[in-house]
């Protein structure tokens, strides 16, 4: 399946074509990057010179090109490149109106000097008058607002389906000839295999395929069982998606009918003639509710039950120390997110998040434009991603996040009633090898009113150690004497949630 999206080849081509003398990319794909220059370069049947501050100036063109000597210096090195756009031998087209193309790696650091920036902003117009494109290639987005204002950005897509086989056919042909490698893969696992490769760095997925045949130096079937493993691990060591294991089946799920119901109502929305049928697939729901009721749980019902990976976005991971880079981490991590869909994306404790959008904050308005750029992607987005968020403080929220439209449902995850906790009991009794036929169920049940589904597990692990210590089987009496040695959060805490509840109330579905 093509993308309908430009490649980034071409969207750079075309920015080059309207004359934009900067043109901006945010990226930790250098080499890639520079290869774009290059390519964009023969394309346009241009020049192509490039700046770095361990080489210097050299022809980007040229396989082991000479540097430039004494030309490593920033405000040298930009000199130099401006001399090169300005001179007649590296026009072309009619009257010299088609410059070369110029890039610059990781100049951001070096902007926080006078000079520096000072020529920058005096060569960008002079770039414009002889047709040439200076491109910044930069692992930081904290450019100086003097430079945002000339910069046209360019955010690099990830690989399509077809870029991915192409990575993955160079890669192989490229380890083969260190030491042979045997291929063996069917065109379904092939497909399989490109599909869990969506949502990786180019980097990313060439190491994906070197760490599946290193041991063995076989790439097939066999390896699809660690793929998703791989993907995990490198989408992880980018700190701000976390894959999350949730169960394989909604029986290991307590209570939460509602939310199972209306889950069940909308699968049919995700079938291939959904749009036939005038069906289209929820976009998010968000979870309000008391602390530890459940609504993680929630989360991981979603995924499983229209068996989807869940991914959680690490919100604390997003601010920066660096001007700018919390509002590109955010973008980075919703990018990623499309390109992996079919995903179910869990954002818990949005409030804490966002705080600062609901009131006037004191991060000059960072937490105001990370929430904008949200409800942006909430609205716009058009990939199938559907957004799982979690508060437990109302408050908090901005009320732009309340209004209707943002999301499908808000539903509230209350504490769990009898036939709940009744549920709740019997699962984590069966998780820890305990048959709920030998105890009183009902016993447990209303020894625990007023418990969330996380202070009954605490309870029932509480008497497992207690047992343990004494040498003796589980017992009723152990588990009920275990709750009430542990007052539940709705007695410590009852005004509050008593308010929440209230608030609840006509505004929110109960989950069960």
């Amino acid at each position: 399946m093509h993308s309908s999206q430009p490649s980034n080849l071409d969207a750079l081509c075309e920015l080059i074509r309207a004359q934009h003398p900067c043109v901006f990319i945010p990226t930790f794909e250098e080499e890639y990057a520079l290869q774009l220059v290059r390519d964009a370069a023969i394309r346009l049947g241009r020049g192509a010179w490039s700046w770095s501050i361990i080489r210097g100036v050299s022809d980007t063109l040229l396989s082991n090109a000479p540097v430039e000597s004494a030309t490593e210096n920033p405000v040298i090195g930009l000199a130099r490149l401006a001399q090169i756009a300005e001179s007649k031998d590296n026009a072309s087209g009619m009257g010299g109106s088609c410059g070369p193309l110029l890039a610059a790696l990781d100049l951001a650091p070096h902007l926080a000097d006078d000079r520096t920036l000072r020529l920058l902003r005096e060569t960008i117009p002079r770039l414009q008058r002889h047709g040439a494109t200076l491109v910044l290639i930069d692992h930081r987005s904290d450019l100086p607002p003097a430079v945002i204002a000339d910069a046209t950005r360019l955010d690099l897509s990830f690989p399509t389906r077809d870029e991915l086989h192409e990575i993955v056919k160079a890669t192989l042909q490229w380890a083969h000839r260190g030491k042979p490698v045997r291929v063996n893969l069917s065109k379904r696992d092939l497909e399989t295999f490109l599909r869990n490769l969506a949502g990786l760095t180019r980097r990313q997925a060439r190491q994906v395929v070197l760490d599946a045949i290193a041991q063995d130096r076989t790439f097939d079937g066999n390896d699809l069982h660690n793929i998703l493993s791989l993907k995990r691990q490198a989408v992880t060591a980018g700190g701000l998606l976390e894959y999350v294991k949730s169960p394989v089946d909604l029986s290991a799920i307590g209570g939460m009918k509602s939310l199972k119901q209306w889950l069940a109502d909308r699968e049919q929305a995700f079938e291939p003639d959904a749009a036939a049928k005038g069906l289209v697939p929820p976009r998010g729901v968000l979870m309000l509710g008391v602390q530890g009721a459940g609504k993680s749980l929630c989360a991981k019902a979603i995924a499983t039950a229209w068996q989807r990976p869940l991914l959680r976005m690490d919100v604390g991971g997003l601010y920066n120390r660096y001007i700018g880079e919390s509002e590109r981490r955010l973008r980075d991590a919703l990018r990623q997110a499309e390109a992996m869909a079919p995903i179910v994306l869990w954002i818990d404790e949005i409030e804490k998040a966002f705080a600062g959008a609901a009131s006037t904050s004191t991060d000059g308005g960072l937490s105001r434009r990370m929430f904008g750029a949200l409800l942006t992607w909430m609205q716009e987005h058009r990939a199938p991603v559907f957004l799982a968020a979690t508060a437990n403080d109302i408050e908090a929220l901005p009320p732009e996040l309340l209004r209707k439209g943002r999301f499908d449902e808000i539903f509230f995850v209350d504490l769990p009633g009898e036939e709940a906790r009744d549920q709740i009991i019997r699962i984590h009794l069966m998780q820890r090898s305990q048959d709920p036929k030998v105890f009183d169920v009902t016993r447990i049940v209303g020894a625990t009113q007023g418990y969330s589904g996380a202070e009954i597990e605490q309870a029932i692990i509480a008497s497992l150690y207690k047992a343990a210590a004494k040498g003796d089987a589980l017992t009723t009496d152990m588990v009920v004497e275990a709750a009430r040695n542990s007052p539940p959060l709705s007695v410590t805490m009852r005004e509050r949630v008593d308010e929440l509840r209230r608030w609840a109330k006509g505004r929110c579905v109960p989950a069960d």
